[in-house]
């Protein structure tokens, strides 16, 4: 009888532990929950749900009208060369911000001399204020007085209006944007690039790998999957949210050649008050949003090596 007793007071004992544990974690993750409700899911929903109302700001009343904001914006001329816009400008920028980033790691870490300050150099712009550095870049592109044009006009070239033309802006946006995204994206494949055991580049060595193209193609890229993955999404993400260097530097013109999808949100709910139809404008981009992190990870994350 005291063999039961004893060995039922410490089952006991270890429920009623694992249960205060279970409290306890509760406590814990509460506030990132309620956190997470008030500023993401409760927002979302709000979104999701006036996108099918006519809600405008300064209105008291507003009356659900059902799919009509999203028929009109399939006729939206707008809304389509907006969207357009962005497909264009994360074409470029991703890409080259991805590989402009890889290079200069691999170039970073072979040069011993000079390593901190070149990480610093190329980093700066991630830490720069875009709307503080919108003076520069005007002056960059500025067509009379801008560096960019003097250089062209030493070699016999007349330069564009590259932010005040339509067939220039965009392109003069995404140099922007890969300025931008490179030092970022290099922090993250040199953090991958950091993870990866010394051992590997010996083992490649001894199996024939003398070069180092060799040793990138078989050790260094293979190993990189992981990062790769989270830096095309990464890029991919903030390529499509571009909002500021349009705001600052060109307000979508001119005649909207720059116009991108975030702009043209602000445009309808804080400038024509139109918050429904911007409502059902965010639930679409939210939508492209979740649709190219679904294709990446099944597309991208079945090369992806793991270690």
């Amino acid at each position: 009888m005291a063999s039961v007793i004893s060995v039922a007071v410490p089952r006991d004992s270890a429920v009623a532990h694992r249960r205060s544990e279970a409290r306890i974690a509760w406590m814990l993750v509460l506030p990132a929950i309620v956190l997470l409700f008030l500023f993401v899911l409760l927002p979302v929903t709000a979104v999701i749900l006036l996108g099918f109302t006519d809600f405008e700001l300064g209105y008291g009343k507003f009356r659900f009208i059902g799919f009509e904001n999203y028929a009109h914006l399939i006729t939206d001329r707008t809304f389509r060369k907006s969207l357009w816009n962005t497909t264009v400008y994360a074409a470029i920028v991703a890409p080259v911000s991805i590989l402009l980033g890889l290079g200069i790691v691999m170039l970073i870490e072979s040069e011993t001399a000079a390593r901190s300050f070149f990480r610093t150099a190329y980093f700066l712009p991630v830490a720069s204020l875009i709307v503080a550095m919108a003076t520069v870049w005007q002056y960059m592109f500025h067509p009379t007085i801008g560096p960019l044009n003097a250089l062209l006009a030493l070699v016999g070239l007349s330069g564009p209006n590259w932010l005040g033309s339509s067939g220039t802006v965009l392109y003069s946006l995404s140099i922007i944007g890969v300025w931008q995204s490179a030092g970022f994206n290099m922090v993250l494949f040199l953090a991958g690039l950091t993870a990866i055991p010394r051992e590997l580049y010996a083992a490649a060595e001894v199996d024939g790998a003398r070069s180092s193209l060799d040793r990138f193609l078989l050790v260094t890229w293979p190993m990189l999957g992981p990062t790769t993955l989270f830096v095309i999404t990464i890029s991919i993400t903030n390529a499509v949210k571009v909002f500021e260097t349009v705001k600052t530097l060109t307000e979508g013109g001119p005649n909207k050649a720059s116009e991108v999808l975030l702009f043209t949100i602000y445009q309808e709910g804080f400038v024509y008050l139109r918050v429904g139809y911007a409502s059902a404008m965010t639930v679409v981009f939210l939508l492209i949003l979740v649709v190219l992190m679904f294709l990446q990870y099944r597309v991208i994350d079945r090369r992806v090596h793991y270690t």
